[in-house]
């Protein structure tokens, strides 16, 4: 089994590259945001934790924790961001390390695991080689104002807490340009998944 790590800044189109994958190739793919959000449910293995940290005024009458409020709270609190990634990013590691050995065992052919984090959080140990999607920035741009409906301020405040261009390349082992149309991004995967093929 080949395992893939994906990564790239924000507006890049991971999930787009992601969801042709799934469609296109014997695949199983996570995604960190996902597993982050699965393991903060009730039962989940950090539900507990993220309410001793912010106090039980964050959990919703359905038991669930109100995300809106956490968000608030760590956009504010940088100090209270990290302590909430220091809950958040071991368990995911863990969650898809577990996942990865699951699908070893079951011959899966590929495995890909999708995070904005992969290069910080040294996923290295984990992922056999690391894609890196890049979008010209000005794309990138309009892209998460129209989609997400981001302000430029916003924009800026993200991209001033990821990586460079030039970081997330460095640590590349393949780059997939994703600035122009959606074939030519098709394109180079299959040409990345065909070469694995002759290996």
């Amino acid at each position: 089994m080949r395992v893939i790590g994906i990564s790239g800044g924000v507006g890049s189109g991971k999930s787009s590259v992601l969801n042709y994958i799934e469609e296109n190739y014997d695949a199983r793919v996570v995604q960190a945001d996902e597993v982050g959000y699965l393991l903060m449910l009730p039962g989940g293995d950090c539900y507990q934790e993220v309410i001793e940290l912010f106090g039980e005024w964050i959990v919703m009458e359905d038991g669930t924790l109100d995300r809106m409020k956490i968000a608030e709270i760590v956009f504010q609190k940088r100090e209270m961001l990290d302590r909430l990634d220091g809950i958040i990013h071991p368990a995911v590691k863990e969650y898809i390390k577990k996942e990865v050995a699951r699908a070893g065992k079951e011959d899966v052919p590929y495995f890909f695991i999708e995070a904005a984090l992969l290069i910080e959080e040294k996923y290295d140990e984990i992922y056999d080689e690391l894609w890196v999607v890049y979008c010209e920035p000005q794309v990138r741009r309009e892209r998460l104002r129209n989609d997400r409906g981001y302000t430029d301020q916003r924009i800026d405040e993200i991209l001033a807490n990821q990586l460079s261009d030039d970081e997330y390349e460095a640590a590349a082992d393949f780059v997939l340009y994703n600035s122009e149309d959606v074939e030519h991004t098709h394109l180079q995967i299959d040409r990345r998944m065909r070469k694995y093929e002759t290996m």
